[in-house]
């Protein structure tokens, strides 16, 4: 039975650097990513890759509270 692994995506995983990203530099680290992620399937690993929950949830959480506001 192959060894069963969780990956954790999300926040600083997906940031290109501290400044603010361009959709580019983003689009740079996610193939970054997704490399290291098919060389771990490669290698036989079953993952569950699930969500960090970094800044984009806090992000959107603070969207939300604004919209509730603002309505």
């Amino acid at each position: 039975m192959p060894e069963r692994i969780v990956i954790a995506l999300g926040g600083n995983a997906l940031q290109a650097g501290d400044a603010a990203p361009t959709a580019e530099a983003q689009l740079e680290v996610v193939k970054q990513t997704a490399e290291h992620i098919a060389e771990i399937s490669r290698r036989g690993y079953e993952m569950a890759i699930v969500h960090g929950n970094g800044p984009q949830v806090g992000m959107i959480q603070n969207a939300m509270t604004e919209l509730v506001r603002s309505d």
